[in-house]
């Protein structure tokens, strides 16, 4: 069993940082990964396992873009099944399979999602029979089979245990998936590991231009420095087009709605209903151990070019959402009910053979990536974070045949995480269990940092707040409230933490 401190290497602290900017000004290094999100770090973290010397630049902070705006799933694809997409399927099974038993065991859980009759017996029809094929897909890809139980139709009193606060008294369907205890988390736990790989990890360091093999780069405190690199990774997300002017994207809104899991009977499944006119797309109601549910996910295209500001749901996105749920509940939720929402850009990619205008179908575009060669960059895009590692893994291939150097297979399938652990040996880990499910075998340095909360009635821990800036690279009070202990997805909560937050940061930095 690890010790109670933070893996050796993978501590991303304030020292690590500048001695990381001190070592990249001016340096060759095999591949710049530009994007600290879930992709751009999995190919940090695949290149550095490969024996690659990689810089990773993210403008602002790791999971500061789309990366945290998730529904916070790993999910097998039953959407891809409904588009006659069995590969994207496969792969996001795999991929499932790969997160839950190596990767990151301590970041995922199994979710039960149930379809309840009150949404309509075609609707729990419909869905019995896509889990089902999941779940043939699923015992088809290595590690699949026994990653997740059996659909299965369920009666009246399962219905009411799981989803209290449905209407009715009909019985449900109940598919399972992945849900991760956080996708920031994801982001950082890969970074920290492509930082214990050798790699050197930079946040508040923009990209500007890359000229040839020279790429430069503005800091956040205004000073510029230069690299050059064999190989760029542009992995961006839906502002790839600034480095990668060719590639066409349509990027879609994914909003969710916060709300007191109280109001829906404390669910412990994933409530299920389908969009009022669609076969294969749901409104989900997802519980979160912090006594809240995640209600998402609408698709709405984004036209214009994309800011770099946060987005935010539609006045009609939050009435598609609420109308949609309320459907199958005894009380219906009302805007009133909403404590928070938080909105993310897909990066959908636009086929070649699609024409010159993007239309509006967002929600019928593939969630295949792409991976494109201008020059000296490779750019990534598309996809979606079940599938970060073979994206990654792809486009480190093609950095690797360009460089003519580097192990020519990834070895990431079977690289865990730091704090991951087989779940036999998470379950014995010293620490309170909602810090194993976030840090796995790191919780107990966690821990001994201190338990006070943050905000009274919430359980993150000043603890966290403390290993963030001397482990996980947090540098402001944003980077902690916002993308290491989330408390930032309730505004008022977000507010009582602030001063807490900088009274860590004066401390810390």
């Amino acid at each position: 069993m690890p010790g109670p401190g933070p893996v050796h290497g993978a501590v991303l602290s304030p020292e690590r940082r500048a001695a990381d900017l001190d070592a990249v000004a001016g340096a060759a290094v095999d591949v710049v990964v530009v994007g600290g999100g879930v992709t751009g770090a999995g190919a940090a973290l695949d290149a550095a396992a490969r024996g690659l010397s990689v810089v990773l630049l993210e403008r602002a902070d790791l999971a500061a873009g789309t990366s945290r705006w998730s529904s916070k799933l790993v999910h097998g694809g039953l959407r891809y099944l409904a588009h006659g997409e069995l590969g994207l399927a496969r792969e996001s099974a795999r991929e499932r399979a790969v997160l839950m038993g190596v990767t990151a065991p301590h970041l995922v859980r199994p979710l039960p999602f149930l379809v309840p009759d009150a949404a309509g017996r075609t609707a729990s029809a419909l869905a019995a029979l896509g889990g089902r094929l999941g779940d043939a897909v699923r015992a088809s890809v290595p590690g699949g089979r026994r990653s997740l139980p059996a659909t299965r139709r369920v009666g009246a009193a399962e219905v009411a245990r799981l989803t209290p606060g449905v209407r009715g008294r009909g019985g449900g369907v109940v598919f399972w998936d992945g849900q991760l205890a956080d996708d920031a988390r994801l982001v950082v736990a890969l970074a920290r590991t492509a930082a214990a790989g050798g790699a050197r990890m930079v946040t508040g360091a923009a990209v500007r231009a890359v000229d040839g093999a020279d790429v430069h780069v503005e800091l956040d405190d205004g000073e510029a420095l230069a690299l050059r690199a064999g190989v760029v990774v542009n992995a961006t997300g839906v502002w790839a087009q600034r480095l990668a002017p060719g590639v066409r994207l349509v990027p879609s809104r994914g909003s969710h709605l916060v709300v007191p899991a109280a109001r829906l009977g404390a669910p412990s499944a994933a409530l299920t209903v389908p969009l009022p006119g669609s076969r294969s797309r749901y409104v989900f109601a997802l519980p979160q151990p912090e006594g809240l549910v995640y209600l998402g996910l609408t698709d709405e295209p984004v036209p214009g070019p994309v800011p770099d500001a946060d987005p935010l749901p539609s006045d009609a996105e939050v009435a598609q959402l609420l109308d949609t749920v309320n459907q199958v509940l005894v009380e219906p939720l009302t805007r009133a009910d909403v404590v928070g929402c938080y909105a993310g850009l897909r990066p959908l990619v636009l086929p070649a053979s699609a024409g010159a205008g993007p239309g509006n179908a967002t929600a019928d575009l593939s969630r295949r990536h792409l991976l494109r060669e201008d020059g000296p960059v490779l750019t990534v895009v598309g996809g979606k974070l079940t599938t970060y590692r073979a994206m990654a893994e792809e486009v480190v291939d093609a950095a690797v045949a360009r460089l003519g150097r580097g192990a020519p297979r990834s070895p990431t399938a079977r690289l865990p995480l730091v704090g991951a652990a087989p779940r036999t040996a998470l379950d014995r880990v010293a620490a309170p269990r909602r810090l194993v499910a976030r840090y796995g075998t790191e919780a107990p340095a966690v821990a001994a940092l201190g338990s006070e909360p943050v905000v009274d009635g919430r359980p993150e821990t000043v603890g966290e707040l403390r290993f963030a800036v001397r482990a996980e690279g947090a540098r402001s009070v944003a980077d902690l409230l916002d993308r290491r202990v989330r408390i930032g997805l309730v505004p008022a909560d977000r507010a009582r933490a602030v001063p807490v937050a900088e009274r860590v940061l004066a401390a810390e930095l």
